[in-house]
């Protein structure tokens, strides 16, 4: 488990003025409803990122020219906050996001990111709209992270300008009535990606050219596509948006990464603990008629798809140049449920972190009012802390201490102060009733 704690970016926090309505956490649905906040951080070419920002969640004013537009020069992220039954805020191996948002970056000519800077961007967000974390069995906090060219210009080149945004959303569960198994469509016409092309990367372009498949798929009552490599059209390589696994008489396996596969994170991370309760694990190219051969033979014992959304997802039968082979009689398999149960009680808290994949985030209190405590503001351990101007929301004490309270987000402006102290502006609003003694804030015994 690790605890955010290195400062790197200095993110100016303006709040918003007003507060959405939170959603019913019954109807949350996936990526239509979203927070109060983005964070958004700008790139020039010769002065790097620069003037990080967490701001009021908004519409976008942007050059009909920018290149994004026009030649899709743009990649995002995936990723979720998940709140425990303590109340502690989970992030699920966000630094292997941000490793990918580079690798996807080189090969989309985009500029490198920090590690760092886009776990701070990210967790420094989730703080300020934590109260948006929904609590219910199976939701959580949806986190897109993005980056968009933005330079104005026709001409065919990586842009000279970007911005890298963060917004965040509330879904609910994947699975509302339970873990069951779905019913997939072999697609041999339609490709999704091809090896040297950008089927390794998160753009947006991948996804477009899935659609087609998808669209043809859900018209013949199937939930998703299998696709096969754009080749040969025999190898498989992924399963809707996701990463794809076959038990296969007791063996998993897994098609290897070629290059035209996502590197899902929740892929490796299944690999792991697959490997951890003793099964073999092989990664390697694997054909359609391989697969349907051992179905035949009654040793496909599973079959389950693993990404972000769904975490894992069952598979119950496959249909495939007229034939339909059902996986364990629609039913799901005992190593998938036991894969799913695992992981989504490592992101919720309920099972023990043996891996260390999850980043604690801690709530930034002093930006929520109406959770936060007289005593949050005892940075001098006196009785009572100055305020040098209520209006300015100016107040004096040790730096460390400072931070250690409120966070960096929210430290807008520091002036030095006789005995080691420091004047510090906060941007903080300070409700009236906490000065009862007037210029003092007074603390409870």
């Amino acid at each position: 488990m690790k605890t955010r704690g290195l400062i790197m970016l200095n993110i100016k926090v303006t709040l918003s003025n007003e507060s959405k309505e939170k959603p019913n956490p019954d109807e949350l649905g996936f990526g239509q409803i979203f927070t109060d906040h983005m964070f958004v951080m700008t790139y020039d070419e010769g002065q790097g990122w620069h003037d990080p920002m967490i701001k009021k969640y908004e519409d976008l004013s942007m050059d009909p020219s920018a290149c994004v537009f026009h030649y899709g020069q743009e990649m995002f992220e995936g990723l979720k906050a998940y709140k425990t039954a303590e109340g502690e805020i989970n992030l699920f191996r966000p630094d292997m996001n941000a490793k990918r948002t580079n690798r996807t970056n080189d090969r989309i000519c985009l500029p490198q990111l920090p590690i760092e800077d886009f776990i701070q961007a990210v967790s420094e967000l989730v703080a300020v709209d934590h109260d948006w974390i929904p609590t219910a069995p199976g939701t959580s906090l949806y986190i897109r992270p993005f980056i968009i060219g933005t330079e104005p210009t026709l001409m065919v080149h990586p842009s000279m300008s970007y911005e890298f945004m963060v917004i965040l959303s509330p879904v609910g569960a994947y699975y509302k009535e339970g873990l069951n198994p779905v019913k997939i469509f072999v697609e041999d016409e339609y490709v999704r990606a091809v090896k040297g092309g950008v089927g390794e990367a998160k753009t947006g372009g991948n996804y477009a050219a899935s659609l087609k498949g998808q669209m043809r798929a859900k018209e013949l009552g199937y939930a998703q596509v299998l696709w096969l490599d754009a080749v040969e059209r025999k190898y498989v390589e992924e399963v809707g948006t996701s990463n794809i696994f076959f038990k296969i008489d007791g063996e998993i396996v897994t098609p290897e990464l070629s290059g035209s596969i996502l590197p899902g994170i929740t892929r490796d991370s299944s690999i792991q603990v697959l490997k951890s309760w003793g099964y073999t694990v092989t990664e390697r190219r694997i054909s359609i008629a391989e697969v349907f051969e051992v179905a035949e033979k009654g040793i496909l014992e599973e079959v389950f798809g693993t990404g972000t959304a769904a975490v894992v997802s069952p598979i119950g039968s496959m249909f495939y140049e007229g034939v339909e082979h059902v996986v364990n009689d629609m039913l799901i398999g005992e190593t998938t449920q036991r894969l799913y149960d695992t992981l989504t009680g490592v992101q919720y808290g309920s099972v023990k972190d043996e891996f260390g994949w999850i980043t604690k985030v801690k709530p930034v209190e002093a930006l929520v009012m109406n959770e936060t405590r007289l005593k949050d503001f005892d940075v001098i351990d006196s009785v009572e802390i100055e305020l040098i101007d209520k209006k300015k929301r100016t107040i004096v004490g040790k730096a460390a201490a400072v931070k250690a309270k409120f966070g960096s987000s929210v430290i807008a402006d520091v002036k030095k102060k006789a005995n080691d102290n420091l004047e510090i502006r906060l941007d903080v609003t300070f409700p009236d009733d906490w000065f009862p003694g007037g210029t003092y804030i007074r603390m409870p015994e």
